[in-house]
């Protein structure tokens, strides 16, 4: 059932010939409205092209779930020319990457007479030097007939930057701007006719969650006023609302990028500190207490000293409470006064305790570890819910009401594929089994790493920071020296309780004959655990896996469609075997993991749906499932923690995105679009010449103001160098772009110019790969001026590290080291430092002037071997032989300083042998060095006599 508003999307996109930018609100199911699009394309209209990038594959696969009929297949590299051209001219729509488009646009493979449109699926990440306005460009020149139809769902993307929807409109020639928000009226009373019924559960977060949330949110506030004493960041960005999403980042880097090298380290370690603050906000919510903490720790050793927030007032906080919800120390005379039901683990040579913040001193007790292994309050919530959709189901089929829609599916939605795993345990086992198996887990980690870090490192004579951190300790109290040892006798019963955990565990694994008998025992290993949910694990239809290897089967995408029909009807009557040990029925239960982005709603069509981990898009999609089957009786759960920061995050997301749309329709209402969008001026094609435009001031002393016919320019280009935005920029400023695969160079701009373009992460990685050495080689030996060139981003600092970091000497991990062996070793080495992709522009253009145009034959052929192994075309044998020069440089007396005024003189080898000392002292700069290469000369060679 199509929806409304779509339809009148659709109307809106066939009334205008040029076609338009549709922006949607998230989860308004754009797939759905490309497909019905495809639908109604026919073979007379032309061949329609659908652009893909790495961001669109899931839409991809969401379009191609909706339509019925044979998908449209994709074309890709592998096909031969032959038949992508008749691809090409078929009528039908395909599936095309840009890059292989706009290589067979300017290859003259595709006849763009027969083009009826294009489908743009990620207009969001378009920008005017994107390829896409590079085909879009090219195709309106050659038929302004075909339309262009750019679709996006990320309207908080499309109003970052400046004026991003209008620059993004006039790279595609688009006049046109729908926009369909959720508050628009066609669209909220479409979704709102029969809405689903809706629960909202708030689960309360526990004392000690509450305590890590309040302690991370007052750092992440000092660290935000830390960042604005800086004065370098718009201040009105830095809140702690919009440090909850992670475009936090691309804002905060896209101020600081022009200005990085300039800044302090602590600057930059305060950027990484916030994005690390939101992981431990989600984190906290999302993950169960002993997963939590294990994060805590491998923090505390990754960023130790180098980081701010660990040194905030606050940050003790964290980690104190995380291991209360996990553990906690108590004196060993305690553990005779208590009742054993919780398993406890005591420490060797303990000396000092501590309970609770309270420190004692003297102890033969020692101190002990008292589980406590929190459970994540929305694992119990998770669990009564499902029971009370049971029983509401066991008495609907009592009274015998008519449900024949209802499949009996319950579909919890989770953030990702690991919580999806544990809720699967929880719902299969007992909640705090599982909260052991982790536990356990998290001990023998703690065996492992000791192994680990068994040889012990020396100490550094010179000791790395200051104060404590340096070993200076002026005075030794009680209560410091009590500290210590609290932490060393908590490290101390960690060790004994994991090493008491791997010994029960050999134990069991080698001499229990009767597995059974040893489930009620507080340490049951994997296996037993394997075997005693067995029959727990039959009534739920996704939750069948092994514990062995803790990889669930997630019925999610593809395996959806192969299950669906059989989950549908196996699953209730499987549910209605008795469970053991009296437990009670669940019903069927299928987990979805958001970040896999599948389509889970049309194929499993389920009656109760149980949203664990919020989110605004998936919402939207079940409104959108719900408007499309009226009829179908809807449950929605929505689980939330209350007073937390996951709230605040989903209400901030509806917040930011109709603020997105507020400014998209102000905008909408002054935006300046060019009437006449035909592209001319945008820069000449490579297969069609339009005349240039003459200046009104020209110089009449030049034939009387008469124009010059202005020669073509032309640059030879790598195919895999359209990857770039570079080769878009050299065809605005009217080159001529010549596709080939190249051996040697990636832009060829004259028969002795090659360019081999480097952007500055390639450069730190061709240098160690040691891949631009050979490829420097390359080009020396076979062009006469080779050239590096190194592009910077525009946005970013045109620099490679501050001066204060550039050191005298010269050190292999320096990259200005690495430069200046490569220019030292390669000597005819030309290095260009390019600050932005125009600026490159620039720099071709001036090099081009007074330079022949290249041969497109001769740069295919050079490097490229024969059958015979002769290298074909090898330029070398023009200018110099290779391999007596080589034999030159290696004798006595020659070097760098003297090769060339060698070669200059003697134009053969036989020619330098004839040569007398004086001569060759002449030539070589010195009597020395020529009386050695004399001697070396005329040696007699050793005969055995």
């Amino acid at each position: 059932m199509a929806l409304k508003f779509h339809e009148q999307i659709i109307s809106d996109l066939l009334e205008d010939s040029n076609g338009g930018l549709v922006i949607l609100s998230s989860g308004l199911s754009l797939a759905k409205l490309i497909s019905s699009l495809l639908i109604l394309h026919t073979p007379s209209q032309g061949t329609l092209l659908l652009l893909l990038s790495p961001a669109s594959q899931s839409l991809k696969s969401r379009i191609l779930n909706q339509l019925s009929s044979p998908p449209p297949p994709e074309i890709t590299s592998d096909l031969p020319a032959n038949h992508r051209h008749s691809l090409y001219s078929s009528g039908n729509p395909f599936f095309i990457t840009p890059r292989i488009l706009i290589v067979d646009l300017l290859t003259q493979r595709i006849p763009v007479s027969s083009l009826a449109g294009i489908f743009i699926l990620n207009a969001h990440s378009l920008s005017e030097t994107s390829t896409e306005a590079f085909i879009v460009r090219i195709v309106k020149t050659l038929n302004p007939s075909a339309y262009v139809r750019a679709f996006s769902d990320r309207p908080q993307a499309m109003v970052s930057g400046f004026a991003k929807t209008e620059r993004t409109m006039r790279a595609l020639f688009l006049r046109r701007l729908h926009l369909w928000p959720r508050f628009q009226l066609d669209v909220s009373q479409e979704l709102e006719r029969e809405p689903p019924e809706v629960v909202d559960v708030r689960v309360p977060m526990t004392s000690y969650m509450v305590g890590i949330q309040k302690a991370i949110v007052e750092v992440m506030d000092a660290c935000l006023k830390e960042m604005r004493k800086t004065n370098k960041v718009d201040v009105d960005d830095l809140t702690v609302e919009s440090g909850l999403f992670k475009s936090f980042d691309e804002i905060v880097r896209r101020q600081l990028d022009p200005i990085w090298h300039t800044l302090g380290k602590r600057t930059k370690q305060l950027v990484s500190d916030l994005k690390t603050l939101r992981k431990l906000l989600d984190y906290l919510v999302r993950y169960d207490a002993v997963s939590f903490l294990k994060f805590l720790d491998t923090l505390r050793v990754a960023e130790s000293y180098r980081s701010v927030w660990l040194f905030a007032e606050s940050s003790y906080k964290i980690f104190d409470f995380a291991k209360k919800r996990v553990y906690r120390l108590i004196k060993a005379s305690e553990v005779k006064n208590t009742s054993g039901k919780k398993r406890k683990f005591k420490g060797v040579n303990a000396s000092v305790e501590a309970v609770g913040g309270a420190t004692a001193t003297n102890g033969d007790t020692g101190v002990v570890i008292e589980e406590v292994l929190e459970e994540a309050p929305k694992w119990k919530v998770l669990r009564e819910i499902l029971l009370e959709i049971q029983e509401e189901r066991e008495k609907q089929t009592l009274s015998e009401e008519d449900d024949s829609d209802n499949n009996g599916i319950v579909l919890v939605a989770c953030k990702d594929e690991r919580s999806c795993m544990q809720l699967e345990d929880c719902i299969a086992n007992n909640p705090q089994k599982v909260m052991r198996e982790e536990w356990e887990m998290y001990l023998l980690s703690k065996i492992e790493i000791r192994n680990v870090q068994t040889p012990q490192k020396k100490k550094q004579k010179t000791p790395k920071g200051f104060g404590i951190l340096d070993g200076v300790v002026p005075v030794t109290t009680i209560q410091s020296s009590e500290g210590s040892s609290v932490c060393r006798q908590e490290h101390e019963a960690l060790m004994a309780a994991a090493s008491s955990i791997r010994k029960l565990g050999k134990t069991t694994a080698s001499g229990s004959t009767n597995p059974e008998a040893q489930v009620d025992k507080a340490s049951s290993t994997k296996g037993k655990a394997k075997k005693e949910s067995s029959n727990l694990r039959r009534p739920i239809r996704s939750c069948s896996k092994k514990k062995t290897n803790r990889e669930p089967e997630i019925v999610t995408g593809s395996e959806n469609e192969e299950q669906v029909s059989e989950a549908s009807t196996s699953a209730p009557r499987e549910a209605s075997d008795v469970p053991p040990n009296g437990a009670k029925k669940l019903p069927p239960v299928h987990f979805y993991a958001l970040e896999s982005d599948q389509p889970i709603l049309d194929v499993l069509k389920p009656s109760v749906i149980i949203v664990y981990h919020p989110d605004m898009g998936f919402v939207r999609e079940i409104e959108v499932y719900k408007a499309e089957n009226l009829l179908k009786k809807l449950k929605v759960y929505f689980l939330f923690y209350d007073e937390s920061t996951e709230v605040q995050k989903f209400e901030a997301s509806i917040r930011r995105e109709n603020g997105a749309f507020e400014s998209l329709i102000r905008l909408k209402s002054s935006m300046m679009i060019p009437v006449d969008q035909d592209g001319l001026c945008m820069g000449s094609n490579s297969s069609t010449d339009y005349p240039a435009s003459s200046t009104q001031n020209s110089l009449t002393r030049k034939a009387g103001g008469r124009k010059e016919i202005e020669k073509e320019t032309q640059v030879i280009v790598d195919m895999r160098e359209f990857m770039s935005s570079l080769p878009n920029v050299l065809h605005q400023k009217g080159m001529k772009i010549i596709p080939v695969t190249l051996e040697v160079g990636d832009y060829i701009l004259s028969p002795s110019i090659c360019v081999e373009r480097k952007s500055i992460q390639d450069l730190f990685q061709s240098f160690t790969s040691g891949r631009l050495f050979h490829q420097v080689e390359m080009m020396s030996r076979y062009y006469r001026i080779p050239v590096l060139l190194i592009e910077f981003s525009q946005d970013k600092s045109f620099s490679f590290q501050s001066a204060s970091d550039i050191s005298d000497d010269v050190t292999p991990y320096n990259i200005i080291s690495k430069l200046s062996l490569l220019v030292l070793h390669f000597p005819r080495l030309r290095i260009l430092w390019s600050r932005s992709l125009h600026a490159t522009a620039e720099i071709f253009t001036t090099l081009k002037s007074n330079q022949d145009e290249p041969d497109e034959t001769r740069a295919i052929r050079v490097g490229v071997p024969s059958e015979e192994g002769i290298i074909e075309n090898d330029i070398r044998a023009e200018n110099y032989n290779t391999s007596a020069v080589e034999f030159l440089r290696r004798l006595p007396g020659v070097s760098d300083a003297n090769y060339r005024s060698i070669m200059e003189k003697c134009k053969s080898l036989s020619e330098l042998a004839s040569l007398p000392v004086e001569e060759l002292a002449e030539i070589m700069g010195g009597h020395k060095v020529a009386k050695s290469l004399r001697e070396f000369l005329d040696a007699k060679y050793p005969t055995l006599l």
